[in-house]
């Protein structure tokens, strides 16, 4: 079976450990870094192929970010969390490569949306790769 490398680049502890609860919980491998360093370790190694941005990771904007996370790994599925978001600043991720924008969870239940894009960022990935059948 794949090892299915989540990264969770969130600057708030308890959101990061609830999503990095329920992903575990569904059988990714999630990493949970506390610092951008420890988020690029992984992505430079291409254990992560997914990763949950917020709007703010290690003092450092999601705009600002996504692009060095694609220089990093082109082929990394980034999903960004947010829910409070200027439009110019969503035309600004999309352009840069996000692969899904996704409501920040607030209430239990939630987290269904965020489940689906992170099934549908490996099914992509798997096909891709040539390991998923189809």
């Amino acid at each position: 079976m794949n090892t299915h490398g989540l990264l969770i680049a969130d600057e708030d502890l308890a959101t990061r450990t609830q999503m990095a609860e329920l992903f575990s919980a569904d059988g990714y491998a999630v990493t949970a870094p506390t610092s951008l360093a420890g988020a690029l370790a992984g992505i430079l190694k291409k254990t992560v192929k997914v990763v949950l941005l917020s709007t703010r990771f290690d003092e450092v904007l999601a705009t600002e970010l996504i692009p060095l996370l694609k220089q990093c790994n082109r082929d990394l599925s980034i999903i960004l969390v947010a829910s409070e978001l200027p439009l110019a600043l969503l035309r600004k991720a999309r352009n840069e490569g996000i692969f899904y924008h996704a409501l920040k969870p607030v209430q239990p239940g939630d987290e269904e949306e965020l489940r689906q894009a992170v099934k549908c960022a490996f099914d992509k990935i798997d096909q891709h790769d040539g390991t998923a059948a189809g």
